[in-house]
């Protein structure tokens, strides 16, 4: 069965055809070339000695100077076409990837909730970089099969000339080494190959988690700790590899025990022929193998790579349903479980204690998190039933814990509207009470703001957040503790800006806060109640505001 990820390779391999083609070209002349170099190598070392040995006589009749002539041009042949299939498999490789990459990233944002929530980051980054980056050599590794055909032909002709029973020799080795090739590269994907790249995600998760936690690890002195944990990981790692390790080496001696078979085995069947043309059989077989192994390394590795498309299917595969047809007639609200209903302009209020659901009502909202059916509709449309790309474009949503970009101050502005200028950009900030510390910095929207922002404070950074939510054209505002962080006078102008900010846009708020300030910008409170056993968000009864 044709699957998404094989389609998606059989296209990009019609688009770099071209390149792909003359890579094929150049490793089969190569590969051609290096037989037949070894095979005449032999046959011209043995023949001049014989010549040498029989007498000055046999030395002036033997032919030394066309030989020697065709040994160097298929030496230099063969090094320039192995330099050509390398630049034109990795350059069809790399073209493709740049189609592939962006697809498998768009999977990964457009999954569905519940299996955007089940990966982690380092899940998300073997996905993206280890699993893809295998991907890439079915392209480079394309032309190494049309390079083994051709010294398999090169070397069957030439071990031919000793006779018909050295090429059958040379062809039953050569299926032999190519079958367990075979052995090793499934026994490979299935295990330690697969374990390596499931270790590489843990250990970023590991990294990430513990450096993020470096100041509370610090003051508690869990330094140590954190430390054997990484070490525990990479301890993983390692065994995996040295597992990877023995199984290569375990091959490679197979695939020489059956190229060292596979010369004597010529020799024996090759006896009867002339001195010279036994050598040559000898040696075309040597290469023979050796021109195979690239087929062999090939067959390994295409099981890892099997393994990898089966990982990145899934998320290839997270495509809108077809309800994804579905369109919004109007971004109007209702809070089914509530019994609230809200037009685009009205305000709401979400509080109720910490842990009870109220950041959840906001992730179902913006499809971060499943709906349950009947819970919400937008529009006249069931939540739930709508692609969560068409639900999000009804709402800015600014979080509790926001996520900021390693970058500028416009970088993250950007985010919310990639074409915005300065002038939209600067009254965003006026809004959210930034726009005179950002004066301020260096470079002003151009500074660059370390790693996650860290060069803001936590109310910076929240407030950095909300202009960007601010300054997202959508009916609908979703703010999560906006003012938390903030002093009384901090609060009051954050609010303010946010109150001119909604009547001048037209846009609906529904804001979650412990706060009685941000409440009071709002027409009505909804008091969460807490979560049903299916997710559920329940509510007490509306209450409006005094």
């Amino acid at each position: 069965m044709t699957t998404l990820l094989d389609r998606l390779i059989a296209h990009e391999k019609r688009r770099q055809a071209g390149l792909l083609w003359l890579a094929g070209v150049s490793a089969a002349v190569a590969a051609v070339a290096a037989v037949i170099l070894l095979g005449i190598s032999g046959w011209f070392i043995t023949g001049a000695a014989l010549a040498g040995v029989a007498g000055m006589a046999a030395v002036h009749l033997f032919n030394f100077l066309l030989p020697s002539a065709m040994i160097r041009l298929l030496a230099i042949l063969r090094t320039a076409l192995r330099y050509l299939e390398r630049l034109m498999g990795h350059k069809a490789a790399l073209g493709a990837l740049a189609a592939i990459r962006p697809r498998v990233f768009a999977g990964l944002a457009a999954a569905p909730p519940k299996a955007a929530l089940g990966y982690s980051a380092g899940e998300v980054s073997a996905r993206f970089i280890q699993d893809v980056d295998a991907i890439e050599g079915l392209f480079i590794r394309q032309s190494a099969h049309v390079g083994a055909a051709a010294s398999l032909v090169a070397g069957v002709a030439l071990t031919a000339l000793a006779g018909w029973a050295a090429a059958v020799v040379l062809v039953v080795f050569a299926v032999l080494s190519a079958l367990a090739a075979r052995h090793a590269g499934r026994q490979a994907a299935a295990g330690p190959a697969s374990e390596i790249r499931n270790a590489i995600g843990r250990m970023k998760d590991v990294v990430a988690h513990m450096a993020s936690a470096a100041p509370e690890l610090r003051c508690y002195g869990l330094e140590t700790w954190a430390a054997d944990h990484v070490a525990a990981e990479d301890q993983r790692l390692i065994e995996a590899r040295q597992t990877l390790a023995r199984l290569a080496g375990a091959s490679a001696v197979v695939q020489a025990a059956l190229t060292g078979l596979a010369a004597v085995c010529v020799l024996i069947v090759a006896r009867h022929a002339s001195t010279p043309l036994a050598a040559l059989a000898v040696l075309a077989t040597a290469m023979t193998m050796e021109g195979v192994q690239a087929l062999v390394k090939s067959l390994e590795q295409d099981s890892d790579a099997r393994a990898a498309a089966a990982r990145i299917e899934p998320v290839l595969g997270h495509a809108p349903s077809p309800s994804s047809r579905l369109r919004l007639t109007a971004p109007d609200l209702e809070l089914c479980d509530a019994d609230v209903r809200l037009k685009v302009g009205d305000r709401l209020g979400v509080c109720g204690p910490s842990g009870i659901g109220k950041t959840t009502l906001l992730e179902q909202l913006m499809a971060l998190r499943d709906a349950p059916r009947g819970s919400m509709r937008l529009g006249d449309l069931e939540l739930a039933d709508l692609d969560p790309q068409v639900a999000r474009a009804s709402f800015a949503y600014a979080g509790q814990d926001p996520v900021l970009l390693t970058g500028t101050v416009r970088d993250n502005l950007r985010l919310a509207v990639p074409g915005a200028d300065d002038d939209a950009l600067w009254a965003a900030l006026a809004d959210a009470a930034l726009d005179e510390r950002v004066r301020r910095l260096p470079l002003g929207l151009d500074t660059w703001l370390g790693e996650g922002a860290g060069r803001l404070s936590g109310g910076e950074r929240r407030r950095l957040a909300l202009a960007r939510a601010l300054l997202r054209p959508a009916a609908w505002l979703l703010l999560d503790e906006p003012t938390e962080g903030l002093d009384a006078a901090a609060e009051a102008k954050v609010l303010k800006g946010l109150d001119r900010h909604l009547a001048a846009s037209g846009q609906g708020l529904i804001v979650v806060s412990h706060r009685p300030a941000p409440l009071a910008l709002c027409g009505r409170v909804l008091q969460v109640g807490g979560l049903g056993d299916d997710g559920r968000v329940m509510f007490q009864p509306a209450m409006q505001q005094a």
